[in-house]
C-alpha cells in the first residue's frame, strides 16, 4: 500500500508539473506599445498584446487622445512612457504607465526643441531625453524629472546646409537621435545634409559637443541607426538611396566601413529605407523598404560584421514605417502606415528567415512599435 501512495504522490506531482508548465507557455505573451498618425482616428498610443499560443492579438488600452504620437520611448523601470507629436508646434507629452492596468496618466507636455519631432530616445540613466525635429533640423535635450516628467530643452542645436537633391534636402532633416551603448555619445542622423553628427555626450552636465561630422553618399538621406549587440560597430540606414552603410566605432569615433544596397539586384522601382533592427544574437540584420514594402534580411560576418543579403519578406501591407523584434527574437512585428495593419512574422534564429504567420493587429497608421521587457 505504501509504494501504491508514494506512486500516486509521484504521477500526481509530474502530472501537477506538467500542468504548470503548459498553463505558463499558455499564458505567455508580448506587450507593446505603438505609435501612430492621428488623421484617420486613431485615438493615441496603443498598448496591445501578442500571444503566439493563443495565435491572438489584442489592443489592452490606449492613451488618451493625442495628434500624430508617432514615435516612442519607455523609461527602463516601464512606469513612464514618452511621446512625440509630429506637429508644426512640436511637443513631447509625458505619462505615467501601469502594465497591469494599461492606464496612461498625463503628467506633461514640452517643447521638442523645434517642427515636426520624429524622434525620441532616453539616455542610459534615464535622466536625459533627446529628441530629433524633422522639419526644424534640430535637436534637443529635455531633462527628465524625478516623477518622470520632461523639463523644457535644457539645450537645443540647430543644423545647417543641405543636400543635392532640392525638392527632399532644401534643409537639414534630422531624422533620428540615437545614444551610444556606453552612454558617451548621440548620433544624429539628418536626412537633409547627409551627415551622421557625433555629440560627445556629458551624463552629469547632460551637454552635447559635437566632436565629428560624418558624411555618407550624397543625396542618400540617412535616417535610422542600429548598434551591433556585440562588436564595435554602427549601422546606418539610407532613405533615399537604399544602402545601409557600416562603420566602426573606436573611443567614440567613426569610420566608414563599407556600403551594401537593400534591394535586389537592377532594382528599378520606387523605394524608401525606413527602419534598422539586429536580431539579439547579431547574427542577422533587417531592414525595412516603404513603396518596395519588403524587410531585407542580412546575415552579419560575426567577425567583420560585414553584410550578405539573405532574402527579401513581403510585409503584407504598404509602407512598412517601422518594425520592430521581440526580446527574445523569435518574432518580428511590421507596422504598415498604409494599409493599418501591423503583421507578425515567426523568425527561424538560424537561418534569420521570416514566415508569416497570417496574423495581424488593426490600428489605424501604425509608425512606431517598442516592446516591453
Amino acid at each position: 500500500m505504501k509504494i501504491k501512495l508514494i506512486v500516486a504522490v509521484l504521477i500526481s506531482m509530474l502530472v501537477s508539473c506538467s500542468v504548470s508548465k503548459e498553463s505558463k507557455q499558455k499564458g505567455k505573451t508580448y506587450r507593446f506599445l505603438v505609435g501612430d498618425y492621428s488623421k484617420k482616428g486613431a485615438e493615441g498610443v496603443y498598448f496591445c498584446e501578442f500571444n503566439p499560443t493563443e495565435k491572438s492579438t489584442k489592443i489592452i488600452s490606449h492613451s488618451p487622445e493625442l495628434e500624430d504620437p508617432s514615435f516612442l520611448a519607455i523609461s527602463a523601470d516601464q512606469k513612464h512612457v514618452y511621446a512625440i507629436c509630429e506637429t508644426k508646434g512640436g511637443s513631447v507629452k509625458s505619462f505615467g504607465f501601469d502594465e497591469k492596468t494599461g492606464a496612461f496618466t498625463f503628467k506633461n507636455m514640452v517643447s521638442s526643441g523645434g517642427a515636426h519631432p520624429c524622434y525620441i530616445t532616453l539616455d542610459k540613466t534615464g535622466k536625459w531625453a533627446f529628441t530629433g525635429n524633422y522639419t526644424g533640423g534640430s535637436l534637443a535635450v529635455l531633462p527628465v524629472k524625478a516623477d518622470g516628467s520632461l523639463e523644457e530643452p535644457s539645450q537645443t542645436i540647430q543644423h545647417v546646409g543641405s543636400g543635392p537633391n532640392k525638392s527632399r534636402q532644401e534643409k537639414p532633416h534630422v531624422h533620428s537621435v540615437n545614444i551610444s551603448p556606453d552612454n558617451k555619445n548621440l548620433y544624429v542622423a539628418d536626412l537633409g545634409t547627409d551627415i551622421v553628427t557625433n555629440y560627445a555626450f556629458d551624463e552629469v552636465t547632460c551637454k552635447l559637443s559635437k566632436v565629428q561630422e560624418m558624411p555618407v553618399k550624397a543625396g542618400s538621406g540617412p535616417r535610422h541607426i542600429a548598434f551591433h549587440p556585440n562588436l564595435p560597430l554602427m549601422y546606418v540606414i539610407q532613405e533615399m538611396a537604399g544602402i545601409i552603410t557600416q562603420f566602426s566605432v573606436k573611443d567614440g569615433m567613426l569610420t566608414k566601413v563599407e556600403e551594401v544596397s537593400t534591394l535586389p539586384k537592377d532594382f528599378k522601382g520606387e523605394n524608401s529605407c525606413a527602419d534598422i533592427h539586429f536580431s539579439p544574437d547579431g547574427k542577422f540584420l533587417y531592414g525595412s523598404n516603404r513603396f518596395y514594402d519588403m524587410i531585407v534580411t542580412f546575415a552579419v560576418d560575426e567577425q567583420t560584421g560585414k553584410l550578405t543579403q539573405l532574402s527579401q519578406t513581403s510585409v503584407k501591407g504598404k509602407v512598412p514605417r517601422n518594425f520592430g523584434i521581440t526580446p527574445d527574437g523569435k518574432y518580428l512585428l511590421v507596422a504598415n502606415q498604409e494599409t493599418d495593419n501591423i503583421v507578425i512574422f515567426e523568425r527561424d534564429a538560424k537561418t534569420g528567415a521570416l514566415k508569416d504567420l497570417n496574423l495581424e493587429l488593426e490600428i489605424s497608421m501604425p509608425v512606431c512599435i517598442k516592446f516591453l521587457k
